[in-house]
């Protein structure tokens, strides 16, 4: 993405429209005031992208054009006379060494996700990100272009477009009790709020440059499913899985880099109760069974959010 010059907000160009963190951006882009094109496959098709049309200011300033990432210069017309264009895919990373007992890796801005790991396991989305993001690199050192990446973590939240994108839906089969989440290993999570809000401060900010990590805190599955069983016991989240978790490294993500620039991203309990409350409204959640109530005590409430505080 380019960066404003100007104090007026102008016309920016947001790729992949009707996506999960793209249709979020376009919401705070909207709100701050900021003209928006919106490029997506089919802007004819109204109901894919009725999220956006209800958004605040969309009928005065969102416009939705044709762009076909498969199709070669048909993004032309959606960035001619755009100050920034805001192109929403990002670079996974992932670690290519053995696990060590007892030891913990940082990943910065300057790890990269393993191309090698990705063939090996025909893991093709990641890879195409990978990739992606590498020729975007090439494009903007040979024509000058001011590129700053935005690098993401699990994103976690209310999920606009309906049905729901892959992220969100491999949340919502978690909290209804689904068994398969152990295959992402460990991962770091962040609101999805401060995953568009990380792209329009890195966008205002002429300082910045490079690649800026976007997350808030690291967990194991394990981790994470005990932690949502004990602060939403009213949910039928399981805590076992269907296979053996893997033996994976410990790592945490470096993310000073985005907080220099001003940016803290909201703790595990914010972006689960603002996810869990966003699929509740939609009756996508399954609930226990109530139980009769007993004479038992009822856990303290500090208990609930023990267990990845030190994580």
């Amino acid at each position: 993405m380019g960066h404003s010059t100007e104090k007026s907000k102008g016309t920016v160009c947001v790729t992949g429209a009707t996506g999960f963190v793209a249709s979020w951006l376009i919401k705070c882009l909207l709100q701050d005031g900021y003209r928006v094109r919106g490029a997506v496959r089919d802007p004819e098709n109204y109901e894919k992208a009725a999220h956006l049309w209800a958004l605040s200011g969309a009928k005065e300033r969102l416009q939705l054009v044709k762009g076909d990432l498969l199709v070669e210069g048909s993004y032309d017309a959606a960035v001619a006379g755009c100050e920034g264009v805001f192109h929403t895919a990002a670079a996974l990373v992932r670690i290519k060494s053995d696990p060590k007992p007892g030891a913990v890796t940082y990943l910065d801005e300057y790890s990269w996700s393993s191309i090698f790991f990705c063939t090996k396991y025909q893991i093709w989305y990641s890879l195409a990100k990978i990739l992606s993001e590498q020729e975007a690199w090439k494009f903007a050192f040979l024509h000058s272009i001011d590129l700053v990446v935005v690098l993401p973590s699990f994103v976690i939240g209310p999920c606009l477009p309906y049905p729901l994108s892959k992220t969100a839906q491999d949340i919502c089969d978690l909290l209804n009790g689904g068994r398969n989440f152990g295959i992402h290993g460990r991962m770091g999570y962040v609101h999805v709020d401060d995953v568009a809000r990380a792209h329009i401060l890195v966008y205002e900010t002429p300082s910045a440059q490079g690649r800026y990590i976007c997350s808030a805190q690291e967990a194991t599955p394990q981790e994470l499913v005990q932690y949502l069983a004990d602060r939403y016991p009213h949910l039928q989240i399981s805590t076992k899985f269907n296979d053996e978790l893997p033996k994976m490294p410990y790592y945490k993500l470096n993310t000073t880099k985005l907080q220099r620039l001003g940016l803290n991203c909201k703790p595990l309990d914010v972006m689960f109760d603002d996810c869990i409350s966003f699929l509740e409204e939609k009756g996508l959640l399954k609930r226990k069974p109530e139980k009769t109530p007993t004479s038992s005590s009822t856990p303290d409430e500090h208990s609930k959010d023990s267990v990845l505080q030190n994580v």
